[in-house]
């Protein structure tokens, strides 16, 4: 039988609870359950997209898998050679050690709701939202490193050009 741990707290989330980070222009990144919570099992965090935003570089991670379920709007997404696009209600998996990135490609705001485990990656996306982070292209590949990922600019620039998107 598992153990049952103390220092996990039973609550309920209210929908402006957690730690909102971000510029609602772009990209705001709500973290609603981090992996302190969870003994590194899970994180949770809601990621809001302006119309025409790339949420992020072409990038894999080697530690983490992704799940974004979509809460709002649409969601495109490049997983590895494959382009996708998802509707409310859809989820995408985002297994580690695929190349990927994601964006809005409507003209509403897209909502999804973002399940990593094992927890880990929030944490990039923290230091990214905090005020002072950005996508610097000097710095943002040692900074994903930091959390086993790489990033690839030079697809990242042919998906921003190709879909006319803000990055």
């Amino acid at each position: 039988m598992p153990e049952k741990t103390t220092d996990t707290m039973v609550r309920v989330l209210g929908p402006q609870d957690g730690e909102i980070l971000g510029a609602p222009s772009f990209r705001t990144d709500r973290f609603m359950i981090d992996g302190d919570d969870t003994g590194g099992r899970v994180a949770v965090v809601e990621h809001t997209l302006a119309p025409g935003v790339l949420a992020g570089p072409m990038h894999f991670h080697t530690r983490e898998d992704e799940y974004s379920y979509v809460l709002e709007g649409r969601l495109a997404a490049q997983l590895g050679d494959e382009e996708v696009f998802a509707a409310t209600g859809d989820l995408v998996f985002k297994p580690r050690g695929q190349w990927h990135t994601f964006w809005n490609p409507g003209d509403v705001p897209t909502r999804i709701l973002e399940i990593i485990t094992p927890s880990g990656l929030e944490d990039l996306f923290r230091e990214l939202g905090a005020p002072g982070g950005e996508f610097d292209p000097a710095t943002l590949p040692a900074l994903a490193a930091r959390y086993g990922c790489e990033v690839d600019f030079e697809r990242t620039a042919q998906i921003v050009g190709q879909h006319g998107l803000t990055f």
